[in-house]
């Protein structure tokens, strides 16, 4: 009886490890939600800096595109403070659009990335972007 338990135990701790995310060591920007307000739709980032030290500052150009792939805006989304290995949730409000019409996200590149720590590529080498929403996510 102990070994089964043992074994369940072992099985379940093993699982509860896989469910950890992997540590990058770059930047990780995942579209998390879209969901619609009154004013627009509203987009929720969960970043993750997986660099060894803060980003003082991440702005980066975006580009919307429609779900038949046309260019609907483009706008700066400002990050704010990334502390070093923290994830950080940014919410951002587009105005007038409805999050249906959204298809495409594009991460044009940093327009300021800021470090005392970092190299001023810091916030695009080792990006990773992804998206649990319908909009596609690149750059």
């Amino acid at each position: 009886m102990r070994a089964l338990a043992l074994f369940i135990f072992s099985f379940f701790a093993a699982g509860a490890q896989a469910e950890e995310p992997v540590s990058t060591a770059g930047l990780d920007i995942e579209l998390n939600a879209a969901s619609q307000t009154e004013a627009g739709c509203q987009l929720s980032f969960l970043l993750t800096n997986g660099h060894q030290a803060d980003i003082n500052t991440a702005v980066f150009e975006a580009v919307l595109f429609d779900t038949a792939g046309s260019v609907t805006l483009m706008t700066l989304f400002d990050m704010g403070k990334l502390p070093a290995t923290r994830p950080r949730v940014r919410q951002f409000v587009l105005p007038g659009m409805a999050c249906e019409g959204l298809g495409q996200l594009l991460f044009n590149g940093a327009q300021r990335c800021e470090s005392e720590a970092l190299a001023p590529d810091a916030c695009t080498e080792g990006l990773t972007l992804h998206s649990r929403t319908a909009i596609k996510v690149s750059g």
